[in-house]
């Protein structure tokens, strides 16, 4: 050995771990400092688990046009041409919002509630292969996608509040039509109104993300067998409902339970929805 190796290994303690050499020798030295990297917490920390859930969150915030802005555009777009079509109307029968207020009356809102299943589709199909690239486990994933479903509800549904109460403050965007405050949904207080909104969105996400788990098990064969299934279990129901001749008790029972109570209920199914979610994601096998 020659004589700078051999002063050079004095230097090094003859027990020190080869491990700990190692990560010495990887230090980054920067203004004659030795800086070593700090290890991250275990992997089965609480703390861990949820930086890398919300890392989740963040990944599906990144396609922020897709999740957000295109809704609000297309949404704004139909408002618009609503609007347009209404005062189309008045300006032809002006005595048609006393006299039929419901013709003033767009459902175009619940297009929102809709497209909701397709932005969960579209979200978690472009960004389930990369987490798990980037180390997440599917409960990580499925954690973090319920926690950016469950922020994407109370945001939309915060925002359709605010314009139902706008809409009811200008008469209907002052031609007495009505988009936002939809009749029988939106009648109670702010607060029931906002659960209201909130719990749809949240079923719609949920229901979305039920439909691009089986898009992501079996692609196109797994979205055809899962919608068939569930309009077959709806065809189901409506038969068994009118072959007992159950539907005034079923209309009383939707009128006793009002919006808010709907609302409320429909946590469980958005609950059966999101265990169903991820017990097929974690048979997922991410493909390029």
């Amino acid at each position: 050995m020659s004589a700078p190796a051999a002063r050079a290994s004095a230097h090094q303690p003859p027990h020190a771990p080869v491990a700990a050499r190692d990560a010495d020798s990887a230090g980054v030295v920067r203004d004659g400092i030795r800086a070593h990297a700090v290890p991250a917490p275990a992997s089965g920390s609480a703390a861990n688990a949820g930086v890398r859930a919300w890392r989740v969150v963040r990944l599906h915030f990144v396609n922020f046009s897709t999740i957000v802005i295109v809704p609000w555009i297309v949404l704004f777009a139909i408002a618009l041409l609503s609007v347009a079509v209404w005062a189309v109307v008045l300006s032809a029968s002006p005595v048609i919002a006393t006299a039929a207020p419901l013709a003033l009356w767009s459902g175009a809102v619940f297009y929102l509630f809709v497209y909701m299943s397709v932005v969960a589709v579209q979200a978690m199909s472009a960004t389930f292969p990369f987490a798990l690239g980037i180390g997440s486990t599917r409960r990580d994933y499925a954690v973090g996608t319920a926690l950016a479903f469950t922020l994407l509800s109370a945001g939309y549904g915060l925002a359709l509040t605010a314009l139902s109460v706008a809409e009811e403050a200008t008469g209907g965007w002052w031609l007495g039509g009505r988009m936002f405050a939809t009749p029988g949904l939106t009648d109670g207080p702010l607060l029931e109104r906002l659960v209201v909104f909130f719990t749809g969105l949240m079923l719609f996400f949920f229901v979305g993300a039920v439909f691009a788990a089986a898009w992501l098990r079996w692609r196109v064969y797994g979205l055809v067998a899962l919608g068939g299934a569930l309009a077959a279990l709806f065809v189901v129901l409506l038969f068994g409902i009118t072959a007992t001749g159950s539907w005034p008790s079923v209309i009383d029972a939707l009128v006793r339970l009002g919006a808010f109570g709907g609302g409320l209920w429909s946590l469980a199914p958005t609950a059966l929805a999101a265990v169903a979610a991820f017990l097929l994601l974690r048979r997922v096998t991410p493909r390029g």
